[in-house]
């Protein structure tokens, strides 16, 4: 007898509906006839523990999903470890020990692809997770991200439940990516730098690093809709994943890009004449970031259509979306305090 699909949920609790991912989750939820309950983080300090117990015991939800996280590059992982760490580890065990509690019936966690180590094989496999030690780069961040994923699959083995499910994106993308000069993600920082440059009528722009690193890129709708099939799919979909005592996806397009391809991509959507320079001083951070989607695909069949042409077309349309006061109102929001 074949398992009933899970029943579209009465409600969703998304956490960190205003961010990145959590934006694309909420339209694509919405678009999918779901009820979606979020709040906002001025009424909630995902850091208190007891009022996180307290909004998740007056708001009973069916399903959880976890987006709520400090997130940032290169620069902002270097200046910020203590935030990085201490904000997400915080964050995350607030919120799954919480949905324990409330008995929801699946909780969503999202990873990241800087969990993977640097140095062993690509693409990045399930099953390489805990190889190898973290990139110096972004390492607070992966560590606090590596524990929500362990303490995920430490509850579904030792209770036997299959309660959460840890998806792991890599780079994601969009336009409402936060543009801040020093705090955003290499691909947010080129279509910034572009823009000011073409904006200003610039004769040069700086790249930080080599160029030679790779990257795999998905746009944040697209990891939206990914994961949202996730919340609504059936127990005997996932069953090949738990049999291997796996409870974590990698999702994505399986197709990496050089920042050198990045830069010269870009160059041309903007139709910026001025020169390049690569500044070998900063790092590179982790030379090839790919995954291995085939799981994902497994599952849903669907990463043909997140192919070369599609990401170029986004890249075009975001860099067309742009202008001067979306880029400004993230200038106020880059530093990372902590009232301590």
């Amino acid at each position: 007898m074949k398992s009933k699909k899970l029943k579209k949920s009465k409600c969703v609790l998304l956490l960190g509906h205003k961010g990145l991912i959590g934006s694309s989750i909420f339209n694509e939820l919405k678009k999918k006839n779901f009820k979606v309950k979020t709040v906002d983080k001025k009424k909630l300090d995902l850091l208190n523990q007891q009022k996180v117990f307290n909004f998740f015991k007056k708001n009973k939800v069916d399903y959880v999903i976890i987006a709520a996280a400090r997130a940032g590059g290169i620069l902002a992982n270097i200046r910020y470890p203590f935030n990085f760490i201490y904000e997400n580890l915080q964050i995350q065990n607030n919120l799954i020990y919480a949905s324990i509690n409330s008995r929801v019936k699946r909780t969503i966690f999202l990873g990241s692809s800087c969990i993977y180590n640097n140095k062993f094989r690509k693409p990045f496999s399930e099953k390489d997770l805990g190889n190898g030690s973290f990139e110096k780069t972004n390492e607070y961040y992966a560590i606090a991200k590596y524990a929500g994923i362990k303490l995920c699959e430490s509850y579904n083995k030792q209770f036997k439940k299959n309660l959460f499910l840890s998806v792991i994106p890599p780079n994601l993308f969009g336009i409402r990516d936060n543009f801040h000069a020093s705090d955003s993600h290499v691909l947010t920082a080129l279509l910034r730098k572009f823009y000011i440059a073409k904006k200003f009528s610039k004769k040069k722009i700086e790249i930080w690093g080599s160029g030679n690193p790779k990257r795999e890129f998905l746009h944040a709708d697209d990891a939206a809709y990914i994961i949202v099939k996730f919340i609504t799919l059936s127990e005997n979909k996932l069953k090949f994943l738990y049999k291997k005592n796996t409870f974590h996806i990698n999702i994505g397009t399986g197709k990496d890009y050089s920042i050198k391809y990045l830069v010269n991509k870009i160059k041309k959507i903007s139709n910026y004449k001025g020169e390049i320079k690569f500044n070998k001083n900063y790092p590179d951070g982790v030379m090839r970031k790919v995954m291995d989607i085939s799981n994902m695909d497994k599952i849903l069949n669907c990463s043909k259509k997140f192919n070369e042409k599609r990401f170029n077309f986004q890249l075009d349309k975001i860099f067309k979306q742009l202008t001067l006061k979306h880029i400004k109102k993230f200038e106020k929001n880059g530093a990372y305090n902590l009232p301590i």
